[in-house]
């Protein structure tokens, strides 16, 4: 089942600031059966974030308590808080057919498609370092030293797109919403044996 269903998985990366928030929502509200998975965390949460929407906020005891009884799928530290993916909600979405969507950094990327290959994954990235700058100002939520930090992180994380399926350079937001969608829907009809064996039962006499 496991096996089957990671044909139904998107991994979605890239530097803070990227848009990918604002295209993910395209995808929750045209894709069948969308889920999200909502990533479990140890930091304080922002004035303007909900337990259970933007992260699972729960305590570094019980996060560590998870990772001894192996129940993510990923996880890793992050300026000192740490951050992991519930491997018992992937578990759940999969026995309900759901289209899985993460939200993760390249790391994270790396984790999930060793443990489903088949997964396809989009890198998603502004043309350019100074595009990025201007979003994160824009956004206001940071101060310029942790801008810079994520400026950097960026540079770094661009030297991982390589191992992902897809490049979206998110420079035209309807463009951009297009095709992440147009991505989305071509992963109903990616051919596999499972589905081959299922269509080769109806062409028996």
């Amino acid at each position: 089942m496991e096996e089957l269903h990671c044909y139904s998985m998107l991994i979605v990366s890239g530097p803070s600031g990227a848009g990918k928030s604002t295209l993910l929502k395209v995808l929750e509200q045209h894709i069948h059966n969308f889920y999200f998975s909502v990533s479990s965390t140890t930091r304080i949460p922002r004035d303007s974030e909900q337990h259970g929407r933007d992260y699972f906020f729960i305590s570094r005891e019980s996060f560590l308590d998870g990772i001894s009884k192996n129940e993510f799928l990923e996880y890793e530290e992050v300026h000192g808080n740490l951050y992991g993916t519930s491997n018992i909600q992937i578990k759940e979405a999969i026995k309900q057919h759901k289209f899985i969507v993460f939200d993760i950094d390249v790391k994270g990327h790396g984790n999930i498609k060793a443990k489903y290959p088949k997964a396809k994954s989009i890198f998603i990235t502004p043309k350019d370092l100074d595009t990025l700058e201007k979003r994160l100002h824009d956004r206001k939520t940071d101060s310029k030293e942790v801008i810079q930090r994520r400026l950097l992180n960026a540079c770094e994380e661009l030297k991982c797109a390589n191992t992902f399926d897809y490049l979206l350079i998110n420079d035209n937001i309807s463009e951009s919403e297009d095709a992440i969608l147009s991505i989305a829907r071509s992963m109903a009809f990616v051919n596999h044996k499972a589905k081959l064996d299922d269509l080769i039962k109806h062409y028996t006499f």
